[in-house]
């Protein structure tokens, strides 16, 4: 199995956290002990819509004191390619779903004299477990926690609760917005900063960290991306001897994954660089979608992340 081990779980629990996100608690059938995870880690959880696979990445929320489970929170997306309305829609407690073994691309550093962890809407998924950490080290942290209005805040109460005075919300309804101007003056040296959220959220706090002066690796952000639907195409994988086609309704690893092929992937989102493919030529251009690529790489056309990456044209041959 390319994305690791996987391990069969049954939902034992689903939550209405707010309108619009939903918690699941999967337990293991083994009946064995969950393994660990640190913080800012996921899981791929498999699901199966009428014979259609579908696998996405969702960010651990906790695990069991005895491992008998972990926690997961979905939130329902509009124009969701099928994953976010399968879990939302179909999902219920008895259900039967695969995950794969946690894998973390967002740990907290363990040498920070202090950490800003920022958050906004869904993106408190992995903010939230690593707060919780940091509060059983005892290490000096900060919560900045944006959403629309208190009702979207899927874990407000929760994060009361632990982490009092450390906890900053900013609502949309009442004009309160995350400002780096005013969270990044005045840390101690080495504090590190976490966000994680809506896409130009990251990209604002980033750049301000930036423009702050803050070295680079200690900034740290996770965003997987969904990915986006487009014309279809052929795929050739050269090595297997196989064309498929890529419908516009499914991404390229989807399709190669549909004809047989065990590719490789970790988060599925283009952050981790697991399935990054050789591409053999494209009759068409490569539309690169990732955040793993530099800028040179997508320009010279030799490499594409299969998970969230696609062609626009008529073939593409990749070293499969």
């Amino acid at each position: 199995m390319s994305g690791g081990v996987e391990i069969p779980v049954r939902v034992v629990d689903v939550e209405q956290a707010t309108e619009t996100v939903k918690r699941f608690r999967l337990a293991p059938l083994s009946g064995e002990a969950l393994p660990p995870f640190s913080a800012g880690a996921h899981v791929v959880v498999t699901m199966d819509d009428h014979g259609r696979r579908i696998r996405n990445p969702y960010s651990l929320i906790d695990r069991a004191e005895d491992g008998s489970s972990y926690r997961i929170g979905v939130l329902r997306v509009p124009n969701s390619r099928g994953g976010s309305k399968f879990m939302h829609e179909n999902v219920k407690a008895g259900d039967r779903l695969v995950i794969t073994m946690p894998v973390n691309l967002f740990p907290i550093v363990r040498t920070g004299r202090k950490h800003l962890l920022v958050a906004g809407g869904i993106g408190v998924t992995p903010i939230y477990a690593m707060a919780n950490e940091l509060k059983r080290r005892s290490a000096p942290y900060e919560i900045h926690y944006a959403m629309r209005n208190e009702a979207s805040g899927a874990f407000i109460d929760e994060l009361r609760a632990a982490h009092g005075d450390k906890l900053k919300l900013y609502r949309d309804d009442m004009q309160e917005f995350v400002s780096v101007s005013e969270i990044l003056p005045n840390q101690p040296l080495g504090t590190h900063l976490y966000v994680c959220g809506p896409e130009g959220m990251i990209e604002a706090i980033l750049k301000g960290g930036r423009e702050a002066g803050w070295p680079e690796e200690n900034l740290h952000c996770e965003r997987f991306l969904a990915p986006t639907g487009g014309e279809p195409f052929s795929v050739v994988l050269q090595r297997a001897g196989i064309t498929a086609e890529v419908r516009s309704d499914q991404s390229l690893l989807e399709a190669i994954e549909e004809a047989g092929v065990d590719a490789p992937f970790l988060c599925r989102g283009g952050a981790c660089g697991q399935c990054e493919t050789t591409v053999v030529s494209c009759d068409g251009e490569l539309d690169h979608k990732d955040h793993y690529l530099t800028e040179e790489e997508h320009a010279s056309g030799k490499k594409i992340m299969i998970c969230v990456s696609r062609l626009k044209g008529r073939e593409l041959v990749l070293d499969l």
